[in-house]
């Protein structure tokens, strides 16, 4: 049961993104000419490794106290 319940959430998944594809985005275009995608792709980048400097953080804290337990 649990199998065919993922096939058919995993086959919707994939229908929808189908259903998504364009040939013209108007955002990113507009973004693109008035040079700001460089600011949202810079934004991005800055949340992703502080994101990645949090979790490796995160792992050495762990483990230390691994190591002294």
């Amino acid at each position: 049961m649990k199998k065919i319940l993922l096939s058919a959430l995993l086959l919707l998944c994939f229908i929808t993104a189908f259903a998504q594809q364009s040939d013209h985005v108007e955002m990113a275009d507009e973004l693109r000419s008035s040079g700001k995608i460089y600011v949202v792709v810079a934004t991005i980048t800055i949340i992703f490794v502080g994101l990645a400097i949090y979790l490796f953080s995160i792992d050495r804290r762990l483990k230390k106290i691994e190591k002294d337990k």
